[in-house]
């Protein structure tokens, strides 16, 4: 999730100043400030450290899920379906929702005990993204902790706070 105080770095400045994590991947980002609010998303797609594609967006009214969420589904978009590459989002829940509950809530008719299923319509499109693309696996990576392509993840899904990207 992006930073939601202090600068908001341009990729350029993220790549000059960072070097860890892996060099190959595909990395998602979402942020909305203040939650909910205006926000933002987006991913980078690398291959031993050389950008294959990236993507960002805004929306005006939003929260820090949905864009999560939204970060995701344009990465899977952007990818062919016989890729083989580990895709990266720093949001548990996320990564959860696709890999351990969301087939026990669709088996259940998209319901589940408790409270109403948030974010539905994203969730929905993401499973069957996240299906077709049987050779990618999604894993969970820890928020700024210095990867580099975790960061600018970040910095993409932040352009939206800045005068340029």
């Amino acid at each position: 999730m992006a930073r939601n105080s202090g600068p908001v770095l341009t990729p350029a400045q993220v790549l000059a100043r960072y070097r860890g994590g892996p060099d190959t991947g595909v990395f998602t980002d979402g942020s909305s400030h203040p939650n909910p609010g205006p926000g933002g998303w987006g991913f980078v797609w690398v291959t031993d450290g050389q950008i294959e594609a990236e993507g960002h967006g805004a929306a005006d009214d939003t929260t820090n899920n949905r864009m999560e969420l939204t970060a995701l589904i344009e990465a899977y978009k952007a990818l062919p379906e016989d890729a083989a590459v580990t895709v990266y989002s720093d949001s548990q829940l996320c990564v959860n929702t696709i890999t351990k509950w969301a087939s026990g809530w669709e088996k259940k008719g998209w319901k589940r005990k408790g409270d109403p299923l948030k974010n539905l319509d994203l969730v929905r499109e993401l499973l069957q993204l996240y299906r077709a693309h049987p050779n990618c696996r999604l894993e969970w990576t820890r928020a700024h902790d210095g990867s580099r392509w975790n960061e600018y993840a970040d910095s993409l899904a932040s352009a939206w706070r800045r005068s340029e990207v």
